[in-house]
């Protein structure tokens, strides 16, 4: 692709296609876990504990596979930064998929006793290696390429592929809920997604092998190594990330703070609490799940790419937090109606104003970042967030509810997220359509400036 020139509308698409593709495929994997740690896994690999305990047990191995994302994220930025944005992209979708097998075929604690959940965790832990190392990959695939016009829209489609994975991780639990006796579900049922999880990633690294072949990944690749050369980078890119851009990294851990959380506790913290506190059946809160999370493949495109005709990315940012905080007590009190209809409007609700900070994620992280660091740096504070926010968040939620027993306890902790969120996003400096193609300065060289 000669300098200076866009990337043809068709390789766009097909780009587009293949990103939103794989990350769907891979965060199916790591999502229906949290499914499955709702409503099956304290009993399988945590019976002797009570439900509660159980349920808590379960959610601590779901945590942990967000402990092991930073580690991922920054091996991966390491490889993307160096050699391109392809590699860490095929390595995580065959890591996820052995790990997301092997949780399928683990036997449960009455067949090897402690054994079980002991392998649940190292599983967990290749999952979260996995998905750490994917994102970065994938958002910055698309938004490096896309013309700067449409950057905001070309990088919510990477986010889109987080609920995409979701919902047909629903999708799949809620056939089997509906087809199943809960005896044969608890005693296999629930393993088909996991097993299915390996073929369907198998199919993700074709694609992605496929794409290899394309002039847009080749030249991304090139143009990344020729950037470092140029540079003059001396230090592995994480060390240069965290001593140079170090608060940016702070910031934009801090603004995915709310999004993360709140994201978790409506994709499992909700399954587990509609069920066993307002005694909705599994299958109606599913379904409620899933079609509100289903609205977010409209909503996130549609904000990304409102925030390429606003000029900012920050000010819909901005909106989405206080609108979160202030919507933190509303969804409680209709979730704990019981009503399927109020039940669906506060998810829906919740996930439109998910989408507003989601959405424009990406394409506010790429920029926040010169060229040479991007990886590296986006990684590292999305990552991060996921372990102090995300992971915890369905563990801290039914904590809350065990130690106060009502469900304002949670709303108080959305809010504190969202205060946190708030006061990282207000303080990044708006770079609205920065080249991306820039390096760090005065310490390199930069590259050439290039409007798409």
């Amino acid at each position: 692709m000669p300098v200076g020139t866009e990337v043809a509308p068709a390789k766009m698409r097909k780009l587009a296609a293949a990103a939103v593709f794989a990350t769907t495929l891979e965060w199916f994997d790591f999502l229906i876990y949290a499914t499955a740690a709702a409503l099956v896994l304290g009993r399988q690999f945590f019976p002797s504990a009570d439900p509660v305990a159980g349920t808590l047990a379960s959610f601590a191995t779901f945590a942990v596979g967000f402990v092991a994302r930073p580690i991922g994220g920054i091996v991966a930025g390491h490889v993307g930064d160096r050699f391109g944005r392809k590699p860490p992209l095929v390595a995580a979708m065959l890591v996820m998929g052995i790990a997301t097998f092997a949780v399928g075929i683990l036997p449960p604690y009455a067949s090897i006793g402690v054994w079980a959940p002991v392998l649940l965790v190292v599983a967990r832990l290749v999952q979260g290696l996995g998905v750490g190392a994917q994102w970065g990959g994938a958002a910055l695939l698309l938004v490096e390429h896309a013309p700067t016009k449409h950057r905001g829209y070309y990088g919510s489609l990477v986010q889109t592929g987080a609920v995409a994975g979701a919902v047909a991780g629903n999708l799949f639990f809620l056939i089997l809920t509906a087809t199943m006796s809960t005896e044969a579900f608890d005693s296999y049922g629930w393993r088909i997604p996991f097993l299915s999880g390996l073929l369907l990633v198998g199919i993700g690294i074709y694609v992605q092998l496929k794409i290899e072949d394309t002039p847009v990944f080749h030249e991304l690749r090139e143009r990344s190594a020729a950037a470092a050369k140029e540079a003059g980078i001396r230090k592995a890119p994480i060390v240069e990330a965290v001593r140079h851009h170090g608060l940016a990294i702070v910031q934009a851990a801090g603004a995915f703070f709310v999004v993360n959380a709140v994201f978790y506790i409506l994709i499992s913290g909700l399954l587990g609490y509609a069920t066993t506190e307002v005694g909705m059946s599994r299958t109606s809160i599913l379904i409620c799940v899933m079609v509100a999370g289903l609205t977010q493949v409209i909503t996130m495109p549609f904000f990304g790419a409102l925030t390429d005709r606003m000029g900012t990315r920050k000010k819909l940012y901005l909106i989405g937090c206080v609108s979160m905080a202030v919507f933190a007590f509303p969804l409680f009190w209709l979730v704990d109606t019981g009503s399927v209809p109020l039940v669906l409007l506060a998810l829906v609700i919740a996930f439109t104003i998910h989408a507003t900070m989601y959405g424009p994620q990406a394409t506010l992280y790429a920029e926040m970042f010169p060229a040479d660091v991007r990886f590296s740096g986006a990684s590292l504070g999305y990552q991060a967030a996921s372990v102090l926010a995300g992971g915890l968040a369905p563990f801290i939620m039914t904590a809350l509810l065990a130690a106060t027993g009502a469900s304002w306890s949670v709303a108080v902790y959305i809010i504190a997220c969202a205060a946190i969120t708030f006061v990282s996003v207000a303080t990044i400096k708006e770079r609205y359509r920065r080249d991306l193609y820039e390096v760090a300065a005065p310490r390199e060289v930069p590259l050439r400036a290039r409007e798409q």
